[in-house]
């Protein structure tokens, strides 16, 4: 439970002290997601910079290396300062709602692996104001850019990824420890709802992921200060294996970012379909399949290396293979809306985008996939546009459909649902001006990672630009609509969105969880 202040503090003292030592659950969900909202909007300003200096060929306002620089630390910022402490936030603020618990199960230990967050991003942003470059060699960090010739900044971003590897691991701990230990009596694990489930798996790839990352970087480390060659090649050592190794750790945490997602619109299409979850135990299976197939695909990012041309085969048929579990998974969305009672409320709109828009992303990225055709598409744009059709139009729709899903269990108050209407258009047309274009771009051959590029290009990226420009605009209107409905609106009732699966917040008891409601009138 949440540390009471000592009533003679009062005031700003009181109030840093419930937030700085906070061990419920609740707080900590909301620490995360305003920090992660935060993030979102720094790497939103960098993503807004790149743009801008892309949207006409032939701009000298900003110089090439601080362009790389931006470039560099907008890709970190919003994978591991939006993205991933936002569904850390979700899963804090509804895995001991939905299972019944009085909260997680490490509370202490739930609060410190928020708070190393905050001085791990000061560290990271901090190497753009120190002497000399910032790091600027890209977020994949790629050697020998990032150790024979990477500034000196570059060792405070190895150690704000240590602090980030660590929060996370801490993090993923907690979860589980959460699921096998505090669901009430009779939530068995094949009862317990698909946004649990999504978490656990996710739990597990993060404690298995992250530290071959932590390994990569601190190799990297000694590279630049202890004189070891891992991946230098006059030393003997060789740059493709920072290559493998950082691709051992990237492809599993795709999947960390859109796990979660996944667990979250199995909650929302359920319950705007007024029907159970179409072929539920097979998208937990799906679910487990992905996770370790992710583990399996790595080298599907090093076609061009020069692998093997059976290691090649090997990468190419399990990526293919990968989109059979996620294609159960989008004919089980389908199903469950066939023949539902539908409406669409903002989150059933956001869910809806999601699956539109993530098989994009899943169609692009079996394009990429075929080993001849990747030695055309790849390091060009059409790359770019791939993930971001996965991690914008998914992770990042799947978290605000999440927002718009359950603030009003969170605030007692509904949202205004022409606002959220507003801002979920204003997204979709958006997001696909600003990264639709971007696959004809590389197909007709625009490098990614370059500050200029020739006249031919310019029509495509003005779009893009101007397609970014509002998407980053619309977003002043989600913070908008969340602290509106944070300070009041309608009231909302006890069950909020009512349905197949509407008693998701309440302690559940013995009886099967998934029992059928009449459907009643949504707000």
């Amino acid at each position: 439970m949440t540390e009471i202040a000592h009533p003679s503090k009062k005031g700003v003292i009181a109030w840093i002290e419930r937030w700085l030592f906070t061990t419920n659950h609740k707080d900590i969900g909301t620490l995360y997601l305003s920090f992660s909202l935060s993030l979102f909007f720094v790497g939103g300003f960098m993503a807004m910079i790149i743009r801008a200096k892309l949207a006409v060929p032939g701009q000298t306002w900003i110089s090439p290396n601080s362009y790389n620089e931006i470039v560099t630390l907008h890709g970190l910022i919003m994978i591991f300062g939006a993205i991933m402490p936002a569904f850390v936030g979700l899963a804090n603020w509804m895995l001991p709602l939905m299972l019944g618990a009085p909260d997680m199960a490490l509370p202490r230990m739930n609060n410190w692996s928020f708070w190393i967050l905050p001085f791990a991003f000061f560290i990271m942003l901090m190497t753009l104001v120190l002497p000399g470059s910032g790091p600027n060699f890209g977020w994949t960090m790629y050697a020998p850019l990032s150790t024979t010739y990477g500034p000196p900044s570059t060792d405070f971003l190895i150690v704000a990824i240590h602090l980030l590897g660590i929060s996370s691991i801490l993090g993923a701990i907690n979860i589980i420890a959460t699921i096998l230990n505090l669901r009430a009596p009779g939530m068995t694990l094949m009862k317990m709802p698909i946004f649990a489930w999504g978490w656990l798996i996710t739990a597990f790839l993060l404690i298995a992921a992250m530290p071959i990352l932590a390994g990569a970087v601190t190799m990297m480390l000694f590279d630049r200060h202890f004189g070891t060659s891992f991946f230098n090649a006059a030393g003997g050592g060789d740059p493709l294996l920072y290559q493998h190794a950082f691709w051992s750790f990237g492809h599993p945490e795709v999947y960390i970012m859109i796990l979660p997602g996944f667990g979250i619109i199995s909650e929302i299409i359920p319950t705007f379909s007024r029907k159970k979850l179409f072929g539920r135990n097979f998208m937990i299976y799906a679910i487990a399949s992905i996770a370790i197939l992710s583990f399996l695909v790595w080298g599907h990012h090093m076609f061009v290396t020069g692998i093997a041309l059976k290691a090649e085969l090997f990468f190419m048929y399990l990526t293919m293979l990968i989109a059979v579990p996620t294609g159960i998974k989008v004919f089980n969305w389908i199903g469950t809306m066939f023949r539902g009672s539908l409406s669409f409320e903002t989150p059933m709109l956001f869910a809806l985008a999601f699956i539109f828009l993530f098989t994009i992303g899943g169609f692009s990225g079996l394009m990429l996939a075929i080993v001849p055709a990747d030695f055309n598409y790849h390091g060009t744009y059409f790359v770019v546009a791939h993930f971001h059709y996965v991690l914008v139009a998914g992770a990042l729709f799947s978290i605000m459909g999440a927002i718009y899903y359950w603030i009003p269990k969170w605030t007692g108050h509904y949202y205004n649902e022409t606002l959220g209407q507003i801002h979920f258009w204003l997204s979709f047309i958006s997001i696909n001006v600003a990264f639709f274009p971007m696959h004809f771009l590389g197909l007709a051959g625009m490098p990614r990672r370059i500050v200029d590029y020739a006249t031919p290009y310019a029509d495509f990226n003005m779009l893009s630009s101007i397609g970014a420009f509002v998407f980053g605009a619309s977003q002043l209107l989600f913070v908008f609509m969340i602290i509106q409905t944070i300070r009041g609106g309608n009231p909302a009732s006890a069950q909020v969105w009512e349905g197949a699966e509407g008693l998701e917040w309440t302690v559940p008891s013995p009886a099967p969880y998934h029992t059928f409601q009449t459907p009643p009138h949504i707000h």
